[in-house]
């Protein structure tokens, strides 16, 4: 089994990195454990509890749950990866089944800041992107996905989203094997991460 770490700040293209190394691997040997799955479950906040937390700080993520699934995965067992909603800011009863596949890739913009997690990836590859594009993405993002107003993504942008970029997530680029510049544009980049991982494979 290939443990590979996908990070990256908010609205760099991991998932686009994810999806075109998905597409270049043969069918069913790839499980996607996603970080956002993980953060707390913060139903017993009041509305403007939750309005106020940080998602972009790694005290958001329960990071030991998200290793002790990675080990199970490793001991060839499926794990139950929880589903968590943005919207409730609570994890959901229901769970998605995450079966043992040859590549495990985990993908989140604080996985890095995490020495423990770290540790166990194999392969560690950090989306880079121009701070332009990111807040463009993540403007389309969470209007859309996240039911937020313009002016409310543009706040949040200000108050969590850059300054924890520049505190925990830019810091992590230093522990990354291979970074990935322009997001999932970088199509020669792609190539040889994909050609990478099918060699580890072999």
């Amino acid at each position: 089994m290939l443990l590979i770490g996908i990070a990256g700040g908010s609205g760099s293209g991991k998932t686009t990195v994810v999806n075109k190394i998905i597409g270049s691997l043969p069918s069913d040997s790839v499980s996607i454990i996603s970080q956002d799955a993980y953060y707390r479950n913060n139903g017993h906040l009041t509305a403007e509890e939750r309005a106020k937390i940080n998602f972009d700080h790694p005290s958001s993520i329960e990071f030991s749950l998200l290793i002790e699934h990675l080990d199970k995965l490793k001991e060839g067992k499926t794990i139950p990866m929880p589903i968590y909603s943005y919207l409730t800011c609570t994890r959901a009863e229901e769970s998605i089944p995450i079966a043992p596949k040859k590549v495990i890739i985990v993908e989140g913009i604080l996985i890095f800041t995490h020495a423990q997690l770290r540790k166990r990836l194999d392969i560690k590859v950090f989306v880079d992107a121009m701070p332009d594009d990111r807040l463009m993405r993540i403007i389309y993002r969470d209007i859309e996905e996240r039911g937020r107003s313009f002016k409310e993504v543009l706040e949040h942008y200000k108050k969590f989203v850059k300054p924890m970029h520049e505190q925990f997530i830019e810091p992590t680029k230093k522990y990354a094997d291979i970074i990935v510049p322009q997001g999932g544009e970088n199509h020669v980049a792609i190539d040889v991460l994909s050609s990478k991982i099918k060699s580890n494979l072999e």
